[in-house]
């Protein structure tokens, strides 16, 4: 549509420019303080906004969530509602001394120590804000109205004292215990790491490793062993038993050609034997089955140790029966190291079995380890499978390739391994959290009895402490003397209790917060543990510590939690969505929120994942000063990402959407304001009765509802995507046939026409604003003068 234009209309509109020149009306009038000021408290919509690192620049994925979290709030703002809508910032965990080890040249906690915990801790205190300053600039950028100003950030002592709040609470409630259990170990990272937290990210790989069959002497018969396999030789020195299935069959078998007896479970006779010893087609049969027994029989037989680096401190080193035995690989014999399995230790307790620590804290065979010490795990693996070959206890060898779990921050390979922790007792509330889940309303609704529910239901408990330096310290001293244990709740109660005064200004970090001893009932000093929260129990304490409850703010958060609304990309349904759950289940016996968008992940547009060093997307801030940030916030709300899909992101789409929708829609105004001239247009009542007019109110009407129904309901693909065919109808069908009656000498007629086109535009701009603020405000100023 080509029509004359006015100077204060041109042809060719300059987006982004329009888009900053309204950012700076709204900064100039506190349009979006006014929002809150001048709507009620009693009618509050309550938002959770999940805290980001600022580790680095924002990109397309926290544009999609800025762009929900602005979309939402400013729709029920303009249903009259009150949005507080508060920024975050997460600074701690081991993403932040990640990057500063790096920063710093340090390699393990023992460079750290050396370096200084306090001096390590300040540097992470700086880092977590270099990129604050840009964060601002691309947030007010997109258009989001959030106050960043007055940021929580989780290094905040007030912060933190809520967390301990949440910690003592759960400590008093029974949700809390401490114990020595198998769990993710990164050795890199020398910290213990929760199940959910190797989930969340996916982050496994395909490794390769020695599989093993070792041979296991049995005391008190001549060339007679025990056959069990292992992917994990370097366990091998902390083994003290050999697990059987009670009801397997087991069979002991004689090779003719070494004179040996040979103890494994019958089914896999085929896979143990043949392939070395193969039957001929006539002749002596290399083997012979001696006798058959039950697993049952095989238990408490005792056999002679691989290594004696260690002594055990109760008996071992005997077979030991354990459902978990299966017979579908290996030799159903399953070597037992309870150090270093989930399954092990559970038979070490069930079965009063050692436990063998051959292993430090940086993933090292110990100093007492013989000719294996000081090497790391992987490295001792060769090393271990030579000593055997030579002793003539190495059965078979060969290579798999398996799947591993590896850090989600430094991927580096993980091990199980046993070691004192603090947890959640998820396992215990897993009730609670499952009925506490059904009041949740999901977008996509698939998730709630799909990857959140599902995830519910097999959740193990939360290992929830790290022996790591940035991170909010656990309030719980110990006396060395009577052992007694004190959890404090605030920093009121540690003050109290503290022997000597501590200072107002106190920052509640490492290492200072470790020079606090408190007076025991015994009259000795209680010390502070070393360990810190893991960064997921602090940001799933968001709601209360945000608000610094309960110290601060009790009535107004206990009137409005939990949220109405939140949204986050789908890896957090094992991360903060499922950390809000457990946490908001144990302390209240509800969700932490009623309503949440996920959505997928973003993508280089060859379906790659974007990568600055490839450079194969284009840069955020670019687009958005070049395209503008309402094309950018409407691409992406439009599409299958919003539905949890995954996008692979076209600059040329999101070009188009400026051409197809803002552009048409331009044009619109502009003939309005070129036809309305300096005239007057009020906008009365009844509307125009002619057909056209009439056509296009219902048509306007049916967006309305149609957005509307959609936003209620948290759809926010089918609350956007009809805004552009009506755009298309307003333009190729209303206003194509009623140009002529705007210029025509019907006076009434005239009049019907340029005010029912004023009113279209003037709602649609209403219709748009939640989606594409800037240019809605500019078209409602437009309109209104």
């Amino acid at each position: 549509m080509s029509e004359p234009t006015t100077p204060s209309t041109p042809a060719r509109p300059d987006f982004p420019k329009i888009e900053e020149e309204m950012n700076a009306f709204w900064e100039k009038k506190r349009i979006f303080e006014r929002s809150l000021e001048e709507r009620p408290e009693a009618k509050t919509f309550t938002f959770y906004d999940g805290p980001p690192f600022a580790s680095g620049l924002p990109h397309y994925g926290h544009l999609l969530q800025s762009a929900i979290k602005d979309v939402v709030p400013r729709y029920w703002t303009m249903k009259g509602y009150r949005v507080p809508r508060r920024w975050g910032w997460d600074c701690h965990g081991l993403p932040v001394e990640n990057l500063v080890e790096k920063q710093l040249g340090l390699a393990s906690k023992r460079d750290i120590e050396a370096y200084g915990v306090g001096k390590f801790n300040d540097v992470c205190r700086r880092s977590v804000t270099t990129f604050v300053n840009d964060w601002q600039r691309y947030i007010h950028r997109l258009g989001r109205w959030v106050d960043m100003d007055h940021a929580y950030q989780t290094m905040d002592n007030s912060y933190i004292e809520s967390v301990w709040w949440v910690f003592a609470e759960l400590f008093r409630k029974g949700h809390i215990y401490k114990d020595r259990r198998v769990s993710f170990y990164c050795p890199r990272c020398a910290t213990p790491l929760s199940n959910f937290e190797i989930a969340m990210d996916n982050s496994y790989v395909d490794a390769e490793d020695p599989a093993v069959t070792v041979r296991f002497k049995v005391k008190g018969e001549d060339a007679t062993y025990l056959l069990a396999w292992t992917t994990t030789p370097w366990t091998l020195p902390a083994n003290v038993a050999i697990a059987a299935h009670p009801a397997l069959d087991y069979v002991k078998v004689k090779i003719t050609e070494t004179g040996e007896t040979l103890i494994f479970v019958e089914s896999r006779m085929s896979d143990v034997l043949t392939s070395y010893y193969p039957l001929p087609a006539t002749g002596e049969v290399p083997f012979e089955v001696v006798e058959h027994l039950s697993g049952a029989d095989l238990s408490g037989l005792e056999y002679e140790p691989l290594y004696t680096f260690i002594k055990p401190d109760r008996p071992a080193y005997r077979v030991v029966t354990m459902e978990y035995v299966t017979s579908d690989d290996g030799t159903g014999l399953v070597h037992t190291a309870p150090a270093f399995g989930e399954d092990d230790l559970k038979a070490a307790r069930t079965h009063d079995l050692p436990m063998l620590l051959t292993v430090d804290d940086e993933g090292r065979q110990m100093s007492d380890m013989g000719p294996f010490a000081g090497m790391p795990i992987k490295e001792s693996d060769p090393a271990i499978m030579d000593d055997l070959r030579k002793r003539g206890l190495l059965f078979h060898e060969e290579r798999v390739t398996h799947s591993v779990p590896v850090c989600w921050r430094c991927a580096t390979h993980l091990l199980y391994k046993a070691q004192p922790a603090w947890y959640v007792n998820v396992t215990k509330l897993k009730g609670k959290m499952l009925d506490a889940a059904k009041k949740i309303a999901w977008y996509p609704d698939h998730f709630k009895e799909g990857r959140f529910g599902k995830g519910l239901e097999t959740a193990p408990d939360w290992c929830i402490s790290r022996t790591r330096y940035w991170g909010a310290p656990l309030p719980v001293w110990e006396c060395e003397d009577c052992g007694e244990r004190k959890v404090v709740e605030s920093m009121k109660e540690m003050r109290e209790l503290a022997v000597g005064k501590v200072a107002e200004s106190l920052d509640l970090h490492r290492p200072a917060i470790d020079v606090v001893t408190l007076r025991c009932v015994c009259g000795k000093k209680m010390q502070r543990i070393s360990e810190v929260f893991d960064c997921w129990f602090e940001s799933g304490s968001m709601p209360y510590a945000s608000e610094h409850y309960p110290m601060e703010n009790k009535a107004w958060f206990d009137e409005h939690f939990p949220a109405d609304f939140i949204a986050e990309a789908q890896d957090q349904t094992r991360g903060w969505f499922y950390s809000l759950h457990v946490l908001a289940t144990a302390l209240f016996g509800k969700p932490a929120f009623r309503n949440v968008v996920v959505t997928g992940m973003i993508m280089a547009e060859d379906g790659k994942k974007m990568s600055k060093k490839l450079k194969n997307y284009p840069d955020p801030w670019e687009l958005m000063t070049r395209v503008g940030a309402d094309s950018l916030r409407y691409y992406l709300l439009s599409s299958p990402i919003i539905r949890a899909e995954q996008l692979n992101f076209s600059e040329k789409d999101c070009e188009a959407i400026q051409r197809a929708l803002l552009g048409i829609l331009w044009n619109v105004r502009a003939f309005y304001m070129t036809y309305a001239g300096d005239e007057t247009i009020e906008i009365t009542k009844p509307r125009s009765s002619h057909v056209l007019d009439r056509w296009i109110f219902s048509r306007l009407m049916s967006l309305e509802k149609e957005v509307t129904e959609a936003m209620e309901r948290y759809d926010l693909v089918d609350a956007v995507r009809p805004l552009r065919p009506f755009v298309d109808d307003l333009s190729t069908w209303w206003l194509r046939r009623s140009r002529e009656r705007m210029k025509g000498s019907d006076a009434y007629d005239r009049t019907d026409a340029l005010r029912t086109l004023r009113e279209v535009l003037l709602e649609t701009s209403a219709i748009m604003a939640p989606f594409m603020p800037f240019f809605a405000e500019k078209l409602y100023q437009d309109l209104e003068g």
